[in-house]
């Protein structure tokens, strides 16, 4: 395989890795403010319980999460060095301020959290657990924001030619708040919500299927439920206003999204299907117009695809597709579900509907499913840009790695992202078999089961 293609799916494997954490930190996080929040308001000892039980997971993922992540840093320097000569000074600044406005923030208050328990007064310790949740949206932040740079660049000029070019900022706030950023973070923000939502949904199901902790767990499973709905809904808004900005900024994207072929015709819309590249077609059913619909408020209006662009510039089309849509049928079942618990909720039968508990266990794994493949869509949809318009994957390599050495690291950063993950597994499972713990929690459940 070539340099260039070893390159990026050693990238492509860290990053992605690494993104099973973070996600999962920021909607923790935020659960974790709103049940420390009702244990002040109310004094309840349960909620307490709760806070303590969902701050030993959070450590976890945030342990776990920073290992993953420190990799990425040096593949800057490592393989992508041209690419880091170039936007250094853009992309830098914001990866210095996740640091300095967002890691420490967390990392420091998290301690407190953690440990601080009969150590703080009560409001101190509800304070770190709003700073710990605000850290890890505010790192979120300013990764979307580099990110988004790279996918709409802007507040920026070139300096320097040939080998020496490269971006300089001109205004800080354009950068920031470059046409896709803010979009793409509430996209990012509500999509790490619910992979929280459904890590505590899938916890509580399983104890409440085995009649364990059955208390904590009920308390659980309303809290995550009430959030997950709203960050459902706030999925589904922000998605389509994210890809609006994508049909204005990146048309080589959406009609890869699309698998949109013709130059000049009216867009059609397919739920599903199979691309055909060789003869630039859909097979599927599909629904005449409504990409046009979509875009532009007419049934027929013309959509510019993939035929109108210059074969160079276009990215991989089935990746893109098949990405682009799976996302959307996760995030039709994640509602459904949704709905489903809030139906169930209503009338009183949520906690003993055995089919529902049974389906959100495994469903923790639609979300993760779901955020890989919205990456997936964003980076496969970018190509053949590192930074769209101005500087290409190829051009961002560096030029004294070699091959080979990237293969070596690539193995062996799987060989130990595995080992990572098993212990993760092996750490999660041994947290969830201890439960919440405490001779209250097993008084409350033979309580429960006794008035049962």
């Amino acid at each position: 395989m070539s340099l260039l293609l070893l390159s990026r799916i050693q990238f492509s494997l860290t990053i992605m890795f690494h993104y099973i954490y973070p996600p999962l930190s920021i909607g923790l996080g935020l659960i974790i403010l709103i049940m420390e929040s009702i244990y002040m308001l109310t004094k309840d000892p349960l909620y307490h319980r709760l806070t303590k039980f969902w701050v030993k997971i959070f450590g976890l993922t945030f342990a776990i999460g920073v290992a993953t992540g420190i990799v990425m840093e040096f593949e800057f320097g490592t393989n992508w060095s041209t690419y880091s000569r170039y936007v250094g000074d853009v992309f830098g600044s914001a990866l210095a301020a996740e640091g300095v406005f967002a890691f420490f923030l967390e990392s420091g208050f998290l301690a407190i959290l953690l440990f601080g328990w009969d150590k703080v007064r009560p409001i101190v310790h509800w304070f770190s657990a709003l700073m710990v949740c605000l850290g890890a949206h505010f790192s979120a932040i300013w990764i979307v924001v580099a990110n988004s740079w790279m996918q709409t660049p802007a507040g920026f000029h070139i300096v320097g030619t040939g080998m020496h070019a490269r971006a300089e900022i001109t205004d800080f706030r354009a950068m920031v708040f470059n046409p896709s950023s803010m979009e793409r973070l509430a996209h990012v923000i509500s999509g790490a919500w619910i992979a929280g939502v459904f890590l505590v949904l899938s916890i509580s199901a399983y104890y409440l299927l085995k009649q364990k902790n059955i208390p904590f767990a009920k308390a659980s499973m309303k809290v995550a439920l009430i959030l997950g709905i709203a960050a459902s809904l706030a999925q589904m808004i922000t998605g389509r206003i994210a890809a609006e900005t994508v049909a204005k900024w990146q048309p080589t994207k959406l009609v890869a999204m699309e698998a949109h072929f013709p130059a000049s015709a009216p867009g059609d819309f397919y739920p599903f299907g199979l691309v055909d590249e060789k003869n630039q077609r859909v097979i599927g059913p599909k629904i005449p117009g409504f990409l046009s619909y979509l875009m532009y408020g007419k049934w027929d209006a013309p959509v510019r695809g993939l035929e109108s662009f210059k074969k160079e510039d276009l990215p991989p089309v089935a990746i893109t597709f098949y990405a682009y849509h799976l996302m959307i049928l996760l995030g039709i079942v994640m509602i459904l579900l949704m709905g489903i618990g809030l139906i169930l909720f209503s009338k009183g039968t949520l906690f003993e509907t055995k089919w529902y508990l049974k389906l959100l266990v495994p469903a923790v794994l639609l979300p993760q499913l779901a955020n890989q493949l919205g990456w997936t869509t964003a980076e496969v949809g970018r190509q053949p840009w590192i930074v769209y318009g101005l500087l290409r994957t190829s051009q961002g390599l560096s030029k004294a790695v070699q091959a080979d050495a990237v293969l070596t690291s690539l193995i062996m950063f799987t060989l130990i992202y595995l080992l990572l993950f098993v212990l993760f597994i092996f750490l999660l499972d041994q947290k969830i078999k201890q439960g919440p713990g405490g001779i209250e929690a097993q008084e409350e459940t033979q309580t429960h089961r006794a008035s049962t």
